[in-house]
C-alpha cells in the first residue's frame, strides 16, 4: 500500500513538471516576421532561362536586321554613285572630244576667211589695174564681190559661234567633271555612301550640263551679253540660316576662325572678284567692235569692188583697204582667241563667286556639327588661293587692320588667278 501510494505522488509530481514545461514553451515571445526566399522548382528556372535567352535573340535580331538595313542604303547608294560616276565619265570624254573640234573649227575657218579675203583683195587691186571695161575687168568685179561676200557670210557665222569661246567652254567642262569625278572616287573610297552624297552628285552633274551646253543651237550660251556675269557651275542652295557664334572649339570652328573667314570673303569681293569684272567687261566690248567690224569691212569691200573701172580712184581704193583692215580684224580676234579670254575672265569671276558663296554659306550653318571640319575648310580655302594656311591668317589680319584704318588692302585674295 505504501508503494502503491509513492508511485502514485511520482507520477503526479512527473505531470505537473511536464505541464510546466509545456506552458513555458508555448508562451514564447512575439518574433517579427521573417520572409524566407522562395525555392524555386527546376521548370520555372528552366523558363526563367528560356526567357533570358529569346530576348537575347531579339535584341540581337534586331541589331542585325538594323545592319543589313544600313548596309543595303550603302550598298544602294555605292551602286548609284557607280551609275553617276560612269555618266561623269562619259561627260568627260565627250566634252574632250567636242572641245578638240571646236579648236579645229576655229583653226580652220580662220584661215579660209583670212585667204578668201585676201584673194578677193588681190582681185580687186587687179581689177584696178586693169584697163578697159571688157570681160576680164567684169570677171574680176564679180569674182572679188562674190568672194567677199562669201567671206562676209563665214565671218557672220563665225563671230556668232565664236569657236575659240567654245573651245574655252569645253576645256572648263572638261576641268569641272574631272574634278567632280575625283570627289565622287573619294565619296566612295572613304565608304558609307549615303543618298544625300548621290543627290549632291547629281544636282551637279545638272548644273555643270546646264552651265556648258553641248548642242549649239537653241541651248548655246549668249557670246555677247549685255552685262558680264561671272560662269555658275554648281547647284544654288535654298535656305540660308543664322550662324551661331561660340568661342570654344567645335568640330575645328572657332569664333576667330569665323572672322578669318569673313574677312578673306571681304578681301575677295573687294580686289578678286572685282577686278575680273573689269576685265571682263573690257574683254566683252572688244569682242563685240571686232565681231562688228570684221563683216562690216568686208561688206563694205564687197559693194564696193563692183564700182571698180568707173573711172573713180576712190572705187579702187575702198575695197583694198577694207578688205586689208577686214583681214587684219579677223587675225586679231580669232587669231588671238579674244572670245576665248572673255570666257576665261568669265570662269575665273566664277571661282571667285563660287568661294565666296562656299565660305558664306557654310558659316551660315546653324548646327556647327553639320558643317565640314574647320581645319580643314580652312586648308581647302588656302590651297584653293594658292597660300598656306599661315598666309591666308595673315591675309585676314591684314584685311581686319586695313580696314580698321579705313585704307583699302593693297593685296589680292588668289596667287593663282
Amino acid at each position: 500500500m505504501a508503494s502503491i501510494l509513492q508511485t502514485s505522488v511520482l507520477t503526479s509530481c512527473s505531470l505537473s513538471s511536464s505541464k510546466r514545461v509545456i506552458n513555458a514553451a508555448i508562451n514564447l515571445p512575439n518574433l517579427p516576421n521573417i520572409s524566407l526566399p522562395t525555392i524555386q522548382t527546376r521548370k520555372q528556372v528552366v523558363d526563367q532561362e528560356l526567357k533570358l535567352q529569346n530576348n537575347d535573340h531579339i535584341i540581337k535580331t534586331q541589331i542585325l536586321q538594323d545592319q543589313q538595313q544600313k548596309h543595303s542604303i550603302n550598298y544602294n547608294a555605292t551602286v548609284q554613285l557607280y551609275a553617276v560616276l560612269e555618266a561623269v565619265s562619259d561627260r568627260i570624254e565627250m566634252h574632250h572630244n567636242i572641245g578638240e573640234q571646236r579648236n579645229n573649227w576655229n583653226n580652220l575657218l580662220l584661215n579660209s576667211i583670212n585667204m578668201i579675203t585676201l584673194t578677193a583683195t588681190t582681185m580687186s587691186g587687179v581689177a584696178a589695174v586693169t584697163s578697159g571695161e571688157g570681160a576680164p575687168l567684169m570677171a574680176m568685179k564679180l569674182s572679188s564681190a562674190l568672194l567677199f561676200s562669201a567671206a562676209t557670210g563665214l565671218l557672220l557665222i563665225m563671230n556668232k559661234i565664236q569657236p575659240s569661246q567654245l573651245t574655252e567652254e569645253q576645256r572648263n567642262a572638261t576641268r569641272l567633271f574631272k574634278q567632280l569625278q575625283s570627289n565622287i572616287q573619294t565619296t566612295i573610297a572613304l565608304g558609307n555612301p549615303s543618298e544625300e552624297d548621290v543627290k549632291g552628285a547629281m544636282e551637279k552633274v545638272l548644273a555643270l550640263d546646264k552651265a556648258y551646253p553641248l548642242p549649239l543651237l537653241g541651248a548655246m550660251l549668249e557670246k555677247y551679253p549685255a552685262k558680264f556675269e561671272p560662269a555658275t557651275w554648281w547647284p544654288s542652295k535654298k535656305g540660308k540660316t543664322q550662324s551661331k557664334k561660340t568661342g570654344k572649339m567645335n568640330n575645328g570652328w572657332s569664333e576667330e576662325l569665323e572672322m578669318e573667314m569673313r574677312e578673306v570673303v571681304d578681301v575677295v569681293k573687294r580686289k578678286d572678284a572685282e577686278d575680273y569684272d573689269r576685265l571682263g567687261n573690257i574683254a566683252l566690248k572688244v569682242n563685240k567692235s571686232l565681231a562688228i567690224a570684221g563683216p562690216l569691212l568686208t561688206g563694205i569691200a564687197a559693194i564696193g569692188s563692183t564700182f571698180i573701172g568707173n573711172g573713180s580712184s576712190l572705187a579702187a581704193f575702198v575695197p583694198l583697204l577694207a578688205g586689208s583692215l577686214a583681214s587684219a580684224i579677223n587675225t586679231f580676234e580669232h587669231g588671238g582667241q579674244v572670245g576665248m579670254v572673255f570666257e576665261m575672265y568669265r570662269a575665273s569671276a566664277g571661282f571667285f563667286n563660287l568661294l565666296e558663296t562656299s565660305i558664306e554659306s557654310t558659316l551660315g550653318e546653324k548646327d556647327l556639327e553639320k558643317r565640314e571640319n574647320g581645319e580643314l575648310f580652312e586648308m581647302k580655302m588656302a590651297l584653293q588661293l594658292g597660300r598656306s594656311v599661315s598666309e591666308l591668317r595673315e591675309l585676314a589680319s591684314k584685311s581686319a587692320s586695313y580696314r580698321m584704318e579705313g585704307v583699302d588692302i593693297d593685296e589680292f585674295a588668289s596667287k593663282i588667278f
